[in-house]
């Protein structure tokens, strides 16, 4: 049965805590958002290195776009245009409704 709790996502509630999952339900919860490495260091509160690496793993992958601003900073978005992505919104919106009716 999936809980309502606020620390725990979805995504890690039924697949597992690791570093990649909270980050890709954290990009998920906010897509069509930008963000920097920081940021989601912050929200997830994972290392910097921890989530650069999972990033990396996600641009190569192409679920994440990654644009460079500036010198050294650079933005991510999740790539909404990529197949697996969708097929992962869809399974977290169905994981979202199943919550919301406490299945």
């Amino acid at each position: 049965m999936l809980r309502n709790e606020a620390f725990m996502g979805i995504f890690e509630e039924v697949l597992g805590r690791s570093a990649r999952i909270t980050i890709l339900e954290t990009l998920l919860k906010n897509r069509g958002k930008i963000t920097y490495l920081s940021g989601l260091a912050v929200e997830t509160g994972l290392s910097h290195s921890s989530v650069s690496r999972v990033i990396e793993d996600l641009v190569r992958i192409g679920i994440v776009e990654e644009e460079p601003l500036g010198k050294q900073t650079k933005i991510f978005r999740l790539n909404e245009g990529n197949k697996l992505t969708q097929l992962m919104i869809r399974f977290y919106q169905e994981l979202e409704d199943l919550q919301g009716r406490n299945c």
